[in-house]
């Protein structure tokens, strides 16, 4: 039922078939003459009524869940700095938000994938005077860039070095390789530098990155961390750094100077199971579209995968793969109302997801939201086949951004 204030504020519903009544002229002449609102208004807000709330999906980022996140850490790596991994817009949820948030708890160093990405952060910033690194490392042609936005190179191969001290452009960190076979200069060569080569190059980081962090038993941790203290012994009074979310879960051993948590932040492990303490700090709420009665033998969805067994309740939800939903959890994820399961049924589609609420019918009504992720991004990527970070990074754009706590 449409309330009198949605058609105040939206105006009078037409058509162009017709059915609106009116011509077709009369019907554009109209919406010519009224202006879109602002869309960075309806955006920004916190209104749990705002008006699409009802059929469209939304995506709520808690940033004092974040912020706790960050403290959590802080306190396990007692002893090192704890920077901020925010590269691809901070696994999804918003790299400008999310810094500004952390710069309040006292975070000073932030670590992103691009220099684009550094520059738009230092933008968000508004200057200031965190340290911004780029993984992706240097090229003599982007020296303005960094100079401008005052960003780190964290330089990874030769082509990067011979950069660097060609055309200097500030501070660098080195990253070696210590087993990952991914990103790193080989430790040969970061030892072959000379005084002067690390005097022009302002080093002020070395680095590398554990590959399975996120086992607790893997003999490759305490390997690359053995690696990693005879590299960097060679570079005395540099700081250090080894630790991912996963190594800073994995004991002081590995926190050295400086850690770089990413999808800790974000409340999760990729540890499922594990009592990690880290708080959720987003959830997807899709409002529910239809309910409907399901009979012995109905089947939803494409390909009819799903057939139902008894009497059933099903919900159809406004979220789908486009909204970031992997496809994979067809027939296997599940949404929560009010902390209730609703597992899904049959196959997700491009916009909408069906949910069986058949043991939550009094939690659940059009409009409702369903929530999915939240405290069950862990478990939902390992249903899913995959890692919370490709669930994060790959929430879509359509839904709006909903940021609670903090600016």
């Amino acid at each position: 039922m449409r309330r009198a204030a949605d058609s105040v504020q939206y105006g009078r519903e037409f058509s162009l078939n017709g059915a609106g009544g009116g011509d077709e002229a009369a019907v554009m002449g109209h919406i010519r003459a009224r202006p879109f609102r602002n869309p960075t208004r309806f955006m920004a807000s916190t209104d749990q009524s705002f008006p699409d709330a009802r059929i469209s999906p939304r995506l709520v980022i808690d940033l004092d869940a974040l912020a706790r996140n960050y403290q959590s850490l802080a306190a396990r790596a007692a002893g090192a700095e704890t920077a901020a991994v925010v590269k691809a817009q901070a696994y999804g949820l918003g790299a400008a938000q999310a810094a500004r948030r952390l710069i309040r708890e006292g975070c000073r160093t932030f670590f992103v994938a691009t220099p684009e990405e550094g520059a738009d952060l230092r933008r968000a910033l508004g200057g200031g005077e965190a340290e911004i690194w780029i993984f992706n490392g240097y090229r003599a042609e982007l020296r303005g860039l960094f100079l401008e936005h005052r960003l780190g190179a964290v330089l990874s191969d030769r082509a990067d070095l011979d950069a660097a001290l060609d055309a200097p452009a500030g501070p660098t960190a080195l990253h070696v390789d210590t087993g990952m076979n991914r990103l790193g200069l080989d430790p040969e060569r970061a030892s072959a530098l000379t005084a002067e080569e690390l005097e022009l190059l302002d080093l002020r980081l070395v680095m590398s990155h554990l590959a399975c962090a996120e086992d607790r038993e893997a003999a490759m941790n305490a390997a690359q961390r053995e690696r990693f203290e005879d590299i960097t012994r060679r570079f005395p009074g540099v700081r250090r750094s080894l630790c991912n979310t996963g190594g800073v879960l994995l004991g002081a051993d590995y926190h050295f100077d400086l850690v770089r948590p990413g999808i800790g932040l974000y409340g999760a492990t990729a540890r499922p199971g594990e009592n990690h303490g880290l708080e959720p700090v987003v959830r997807l709420e899709a409002p529910v579209l239809q309910l409907r009665k399901l009979s012995p033998g109905d089947t939803v969805g494409y390909g009819a995968t799903y057939v139902a067994d008894r009497p059933r309740l099903a919900a159809t939800v406004a979220a789908g793969y486009a909204d970031g939903l992997p496809r994979a959890l067809s027939g296997s994820g599940y949404a929560r109302f009010n902390g209730a399961k609703a597992p899904v049924l049959g196959r997700i589609s491009m916009d909408l997801t069906v949910l069986d609420v058949t043991e939550c019918e009094d939690a659940v009504r059009e409009g409702a939201p369903a929530t999915f992720l939240a405290g069950d991004l862990d478990e939902v990527a390992m249903t899913a086949d995959t890692l919370p970070y490709e669930i994060l990074t790959g929430l879509g754009r359509r839904a709006a951004r909903i940021y609670e706590g903090g600016s």
